[in-house]
């Protein structure tokens, strides 16, 4: 099986996900990871898709054509190769969880990125909304990371802090907790 990474972007509206997928049960694909969301309106949808041996990523795209034009998607089809088995031990896979929420301006993301980044603590999940009332808006991010083998938590999370004071905002870190999905 040859796997590749689809993306999907376009107005919402009702038979997205049904048109997609349905091309991918018609070409004998897998879907086996896929996020899809609603930002403003917007639908966006990833997927990694186990096609068939043989399968290329024209054959894919060619095959969502139809339904892209229709629903007025922009649609992408890229290579995926499996990634190689982590050597990470199980107690360095440990996800956490960073909530961050305040008055909204630009460069939040930006900031507490950088801090992530810098730390090589990976994001594997990000969003954010903005809550509360049109006159008392609040912003809140929040990320699944995984911090590097090594990390003392508690000094994470007093960086994170720092962070907070600088872009104005309060940043909180805990363990992830297990859920479904």
């Amino acid at each position: 099986m040859t796997h590749f990474a689809v993306t999907a972007v376009g107005a919402d509206r009702p038979g997205i996900v049904a048109a997609v997928t349905g091309v991918f049960a018609d070409q004998g694909c897998n879907l086996e990871d896929s996020s899809m969301t609603i930002l403003r309106g917007q639908f966006a949808m990833m997927l990694v898709v186990d096609a068939p041996a043989g399968a290329d990523a024209g054959q894919i795209e060619a095959a969502l054509a139809a339904p892209a034009a229709e629903l007025d998607l922009v649609v992408t089809v890229r290579p995926a190769p499996q990634p190689a088995p982590s050597s990470a031990s199980a107690d360095e896979e440990v996800s956490w969880t960073v909530s961050v929420y305040g008055a909204d301006h630009p460069g939040i993301v930006h900031g507490v990125a950088s801090l992530l980044a810098d730390r090589s603590v990976n994001i594997v999940d990000l969003s954010t909304r903005m809550v509360g009332t049109a006159e008392n808006p609040v912003y809140t991010m929040v990320l699944e990371v995984t911090l590097p083998a090594g990390t003392d938590p508690r000094e994470f999370e007093r960086a994170l802090a720092d962070k907070a004071g600088e872009l104005g905002v309060t940043c909180r870190l805990h363990p992830s907790e297990a859920d479904i999905l």
